[in-house]
């Protein structure tokens, strides 16, 4: 089986992925789209990936929240007291 690039862009990017590989153009071509599949499956949606983050804040928070200091409010903007 033969895969044609016809893609002049393509092309030139997998040529140039053989050059700096050291390694024939079918090579660098299954390299390249072997690490992206392996990127796509071990991809995590952002969802996932935040949500122990927000568990762990909403374990911590109160109700209403807490009432801050005039300390927290200038150092929260940048301010010294």
């Amino acid at each position: 089986m033969t895969l044609q690039i016809r893609n002049p862009r393509a092309h030139e990017l997998a040529r140039e992925l053989s050059e700096l590989r050291g390694v024939s153009m079918s090579d660098a071509v299954v390299q390249a789209l072997e690490q992206v599949v392996k990127q796509e499956r071990a991809r995590i949606p952002l969802r996932e990936r935040v949500k122990p983050i927000i568990d762990r804040l909403h374990e911590g928070a109160q109700p209403g929240g807490r009432a801050m200091t005039k300390e927290e409010i200038d150092a929260m903007w940048g301010h010294e007291g």
